[in-house]
């Protein structure tokens, strides 16, 4: 590449010995000297020409000297680096020079080896803190569209590392999380679009946050809906375990959310969610035009059913037997063994409950009733009455009663049918 020098000297024949010394150089076009006799000329030049690449200059020089004009260099946002001349025997100059951040130094009289060997060696150090930024630029763009999908501690890694490990599509194991909003459609229809606007953006900015919370990928967000993975891109060996507790936590802030909205009079529905782990073809889908990190396949459709499961269920989250069972310490009741649209195969749900929550004596009651259930006892049914007399919100419980009051029995159900 060509460097362009600037010389700052008020000698008034060093000019032509500097260029007739570079001649070849010059001629090569490897090197362009611009030249000013003072430090008043020499700011002028980098005006005129802010692409010059360092800047040779003397000390003892009129109107502005050489550390004055360092120090002016070294403050400005584009510091050039600079080396700096100074007669033989100067050290006071020239520790000055060191500590205000000169490059360099040279002595009176100028060894032209010297100075060629001085100027290659800027020129190298100039060249690689223009890579650093460079990189640093790239890594900052890099940055800004990778925490659109992931945490910050992964989007950093990514970033600075320029990792391509789990961005190219392949076949991983994921949990994968599904939300959606009920009566969403409605509430687009009827909201004012500055409101619509501002509780869209609070909303996903708020599960988002959630989500990156617990270190999980959201790989996509349409309108209302969200859809997350955990396990992707980087390992995470504890991945169902942070699914199921990040799903829990979505809930918990998006029941607050619909709290602190409907006291501003905004009806805004409940969030859905579901959760299930498995295979899926993970990567990014966006080409070389545009950046799409998300993921494929029979795992992701199956967290998608289970979330539309809760509509049919009552409740808001609904996890598979297989996430549950890969999950350290799950707590929560079972559902029953659904057959979703898309499988051939019933798959059995929980829903996820706190601790606490699991060891009332309420979910004890449903946990009776619902093994009465799934061994085809008659009590089944007084055993879910007496449970949703004592407690009319439990909405689970009120679904398997109306089922058991409308024929049905066991629990396998095929939802989408009305089961």
């Amino acid at each position: 590449m060509s460097a362009t020098i600037l010389f700052v000297d008020d000698e008034a024949d060093l000019a032509e010995l500097i260029q007739q010394m570079f001649r070849r150089q010059i001629r090569e076009r490897k090197v362009e000297f611009i030249f000013a006799r003072d430090g008043i000329e020499a700011l002028q030049a980098l005006e005129q020409h802010p692409h010059i690449d360092m800047v040779v200059s003397d000390i003892n020089m009129p109107r502005m000297d050489g550390l004055t004009l360092l120090e002016k260099l070294q403050a400005a946002e584009d510091k050039k680096s600079t080396v700096i001349v100074s007669a033989y025997g100067d050290m006071s100059n020239i520790r000055t020079a060191m500590n205000r951040g000169a490059f360099d130094f040279l002595t009176k009289p100028i060894d032209f080896g010297d100075l060629e060997l001085t100027i290659d060696k800027t020129i190298r150090h100039v060249e690689m803190l223009r890579e650093a930024r460079h990189r640093q630029a790239e890594a900052e763009r890099a940055h800004a569209s990778l925490s659109r999908y992931f945490s910050p501690q992964i989007a950093s890694r990514l970033a600075s590392s320029g990792e391509s490990d789990g961005m190219e599509v392949h076949w991983r194991e994921v949990a994968a999380i599904f939300t959606d909003i009920t009566s969403f459609t409605s509430l687009v229809e009827t909201a004012a679009p500055e409101v619509l606007g501002e509780l869209l953006n609070e909303y996903v900015g708020g599960m988002t946050d959630v989500v990156f919370s617990h270190e999980g990928t959201v790989a996509k967000v349409i309108g209302d809906a969200v859809q997350v993975l955990f396990n992707a891109p980087g390992e995470q060996p504890d991945y169902a375990t942070r699914a199921i507790a990040c799903a829990q936590d979505l809930d918990a802030w998006a029941q607050d959310f619909r709290v602190r909205w409907k006291d501003k009079g905004i009806n805004f529905g409940a969030t859905r969610i579901g959760v299930h782990a498995g295979p899926a073809l993970v990567g990014n889908f966006g080409g070389k035009r545009f950046f799409d990190y998300t993921a494929y396949g029979d795992t992701i459709n199956t967290a998608a059913r289970l979330e539309t499961a809760n509509k049919f269920l009552g409740t808001r989250v609904c996890v598979s037997a297989t996430v549950a069972t890969a999950a350290d310490n799950f707590s929560g009741r079972p559902v029953g063994d659904l057959l979703l649209r898309g499988r051939s195969e019933p798959l059995r749900a929980f829903e996820p409950l706190p601790a606490a929550a699991l060891a009332q004596s309420a979910a004890a009651q449903y946990c009776e009733a619902f093994a009465k259930l799934e061994a085809g006892d008659v009590a089944a049914m007084p055993a879910f009455a007496a449970l949703v007399g004592l407690h009319a919100d439990d909405t689970l419980a009120g679904f398997h009663l109306r089922r058991l009051l409308n024929g049905g029995k066991g629990v396998r159900m095929q939802l989408e049918q009305g089961s």
